[in-house]
């Protein structure tokens, strides 16, 4: 089967699975469609295990539209370039959103030269959903927070050049056709498929609700770790890290801050990062008890393997009964020694952390009590310029109430004076009344003494006058006194009328 065939059947189908190594016959340099395309290569799979390489042939973008035209004869094949590694795959999945249940299957792969992003195939269910995909997600930042926008190309064809394996494998090469996470059958028809950087293939909903960006099977991580350097010199060669607190210095071969930490910390026991191994400061050798599987990459027990041919060390005979012996008493002091160096590495941890939550807790009491200082400085500096504007409101009242009392006083005194002018000028003029009662009551006694002295005269004046004599009456001394009193009321009568 050619790779141009096996790439379309894996279009139209939406398996993105490699094709067995290609015949004589086929031809693997012409994609399926006709025209100008763009050649990506890409590679996936393990490093440590197997290495698939392959070509994308992808329609070039058309940057002379805006929006920009469909490529005429495309396919509902879609590959999503330079996805940042930071991204794992339930985070792809949820930025995709409604899409993913449109979706036959996904493959991640990695970009040659590019260690940093990823590349994304996509097949879905028909035309309609991919071309409403690349409206929709194309030129769309993946976070808000980020500069990272998603760049969408449709995809020609699919060729895998050849596979390259490193160890071999102990797990069947073909994929296993459960998943992983759930057991059921990996069905397009029910659920879309994702297959992740090192070929192991899982449900789109499954995978989703894996937050690592390891892989559940393998624990391959597709953000690979940033290059170490010395703490000290940063030099990225013969690089050893401690194992107790995660210094990393350079070997005895360069400068040897390594083992200058050990003499400062006492940390005896360091990793070199090239080979995986402890190495013990102390006794002046390698401790390492598990090893690296080639197979599959995890950590396994060594296997060792006693023979007497080979064996020039311990010089045992050739009784396999004290061989046996011997090697059951290097076991169990190995397991001794390696029970012993756990509990003083953990106890060494534990006091480690235990001085990292003693001092966090004491800058968390700091800062607390700074907190508290604070505050109560802040609600002390408000009291009291509180109290200070009590105060002058008091010192204001105080002022306003003496002036209010002084006031007062002098308003009294003011009121008794007007009281005894008043009682003085009621006296007076009492007094003035009762004069007057006592002139009218005169003038009313002297009107009557004159009528009476009228009627007197006009019965006696005809016989004074015949005799010549006439009789007048003597006036009394006060009378003119009264009189003139009389006109003076009566004047002053008038003038209040």
């Amino acid at each position: 089967m050619s790779g141009t065939a096996a790439s379309v059947a894996m279009a139209q189908e939406g398996s993105f699975q490699p094709p067995p190594p290609p015949e004589a016959s086929g031809d693997q340099s012409s994609p399926s469609s006709s025209g100008p395309t763009r050649m990506v290569p890409f590679s996936s799979g393990n490093p440590r295990i197997e290495e698939t390489r392959g070509i994308m042939h992808l329609y070039p973008e058309d940057t002379s539209s805006s929006p920009p035209s469909l490529p005429v004869g495309r396919k509902p094949l879609l590959c999503v370039l330079e996805v940042p590694n930071h991204m794992t795959y339930a985070d792809f999945c949820q930025f995709c959103g409604s899409f993913i249940q449109h979706v036959l299957e996904m493959r991640i792969v990695r970009n040659d030269g590019d260690e940093d992003r990823y590349s994304v195939l996509i097949g879905f269910d028909s035309q309609v959903s991919a071309d409403e995909f690349y409206r929709h997600f194309n030129g769309k930042r993946f976070s808000s927070l980020e500069a990272d926008a998603c760049h969408i190309l449709y995809t020609v064809d699919v060729q895998y050049t050849g596979s390259i394996e490193h160890a071999q494998s102990s797990v069947i090469s073909a994929e296993q056709p459960t998943c992983p996470v759930c057991l059921e059958r990996l069905d397009q028809d029910t659920s879309g498929i994702l297959t992740t950087i090192c070929n192991h293939s899982f449900h789109c909903s499954c995978i989703s609700k894996w937050t690592d960006s390891s892989c559940p099977v393998c624990r391959y991580c597709q953000q690979q770790p940033e290059k170490s350097t010395c703490s000290v010199c940063e030099t990225t060669e013969n690089l050893w890290m401690c194992v107790i607190c995660g210094f990393v210095g350079c070997g005895r071969y360069r400068e040897g801050h390594a083992i200058k930490h050990w003499k400062e910390t006492q940390h005896c026991y360091s990793l070199e990062l090239e080979t995986r191994r402890v190495w013990d400061y102390v006794g002046d050798n390698y401790v390492h008890r598990l090893i690296q599987s080639k197979t599959d990459g995890k950590l396994v027990e060594f296997d060792y393997v006693h023979t007497n041919d080979t064996c020039e060390i311990c010089e045992c005979s050739t009784d396999t009964g004290i061989s046996e012996a011997l090697f059951n008493s290097k076991i169990e002091a190995i397991s001794d020694e390696y029970n012993v160096l756990l509990t003083t590495q953990l106890e060494n941890q534990r006091k480690y952390f235990e001085s990292l939550l003693l001092e966090a807790e004491e800058e968390t009491q700091r800062e607390i009590s700074e907190a508290i200082e604070k505050a109560l400085n802040l609600k002390l500096q408000k009291i009291q310029s509180k109290l200070d504007k009590c105060i002058q409101e008091r010192k204001f009242l105080d002022e306003l109430n003496e002036n209010l009392l002084r006031n007062q006083e002098t308003w009294k005194s003011k009121i008794l004076e007007v009281e005894e002018r008043e009682q003085t000028a009621v006296r007076s003029r009492d007094e003035k009344i009762r004069n007057l009662e006592e002139q009218l009551l005169g003038l009313l006694a002297r009107v009557e003494a004159l009528g009476t002295q009228e009627s007197t005269d006009e019965a006696t004046t005809p016989n004074e006058i015949k005799e010549g004599t006439t009789a007048l009456p003597e006036p009394a001394a006060a009378e003119p006194s009264s009189e003139g009193s009389s006109r003076r009321a009566s004047k002053s009568g008038k003038r209040r009328t």
